[in-house]
């Protein structure tokens, strides 16, 4: 059944989605990036800039929406998503949450932990901006962004994933979240599970960081969803090259798991703070990371293995549009 969803120009149906990359990033800081303003300074029009450029270059592949799961301490901007979306004609939804201990702020709700209840004043924080907006903008997040540490999910973490659970029980809103160097997959399903959350909201990212089959198997176990959501980043922070994943990905569809998966690439567009340079060994590794990686290069490897049109469709139509609606 159709539900509203969230987006940053206002509700739409969720059978307005249409054609869904469900994680990427428009602009993207690792918390720090505010204060080295003398030669980093945030520059809107600039994200405003790549937003649009991104937009014409997903419209071309025929998306239609693009979930943003840059969470709010890493740069979000939903006014700037707001002018992109409507300059760009594309939907934005975005997000509220919090990153990974390791890379995200976390001095400030340990400090109120130590003091009371943060975890309630983070529900408080999610439903808030589900349910009225962020920051006085009166633009809603459509999707709840939790994440977990490699091998753990951390005190400090743990009080997200409850908060989100319970803010997904009471507003509906899907969960999707960032794994680490392909590890807790399986501990964050069952735990989200166990907090009440619906596991068919519930996107477990970055599956694709890992490729043994007993680990997507026994993530699928709990009923939740996969995203194999990082093609084109290869060969650093953990990550398989894209021909690996491929081949899991095309296992599992062959499996029968068409309905529980999803796809994307969780490109960062833009990074904010100064210019970051890679190595040259890193850039080529990454030299397809972009927006329109998945449907230039995987969808026709996928073609070519005997993946139907009609599983394709599947993955990039129905299974976003269920994430909303289960």
């Amino acid at each position: 059944m159709a539900t509203r969803v969230n987006t940053v120009t206002g509700e739409i149906s969720s059978e307005e989605l249409g054609k869904t990359l469900p994680h990427e990033h428009i602009a993207f800081g690792y918390p720090g990036f505010q204060g080295d303003v003398t030669f980093g300074k945030y520059d809107r029009e600039q994200v405003v800039r790549v937003g649009l450029d991104v937009a014409g270059r997903a419209k071309s592949q025929g998306v239609e929406t693009i979930v943003d799961a840059t969470p709010n301490e890493c740069g979000r901007d939903v006014e700037a998503l707001r002018e992109i979306s409507e300059r760009g004609g594309i939907n934005i939804v975005c997000s509220t949450g919090y990153y990974y201990e390791a890379e995200s702020a976390p001095a400030y709700f340990k400090f109120r932990a130590a003091l009371g209840d943060a975890e309630t004043e983070i529900y408080e924080m999610m439903m808030a901006e589900i349910t009225e907006g962020i920051a006085g903008t009166g633009i809603k997040a459509g999707v709840i962004k939790l994440a977990s540490s490699k091998d753990v999910i951390t005190d400090y973490e743990a009080m997200f994933f409850r908060a989100g659970a319970r803010a997904q029980r009471e507003t509906g809103v899907p969960i999707i979240t960032h794994t680490q160097e392909g590890t807790m997959g399986p501990e964050q399903a069952e735990l989200l599970v166990a907090e009440g959350a619906n596991p068919r909201r519930c996107q477990i990212g970055h599956m694709d960081g890992n490729t043994e089959v007993a680990y997507q198997l026994t993530t699928l176990a709990h009923g939740v969803q996969i995203a194999f959501d990082r093609f084109g980043v290869q060969g650093i922070v953990g990550a398989p090259m894209d021909e690996a994943r491929t081949a899991m990905l095309i296992g599992l569809l062959g499996m029968g798991y068409t309905d529980r998966i999803l796809l994307s690439h969780d490109k960062v567009n833009l990074w904010l703070g100064r210019p970051l340079v890679f190595p040259q060994a890193v850039e080529q590794l990454l030299a397809n990371w972009h927006t329109t990686h998945l449907f230039d290069n995987i969808v026709p490897q996928l073609e070519k293995s005997g993946v139907t049109g009609e599983q394709i469709d599947r993955i990039f139509f129905e299974n976003p549009k269920n994430l909303f609606e289960a």
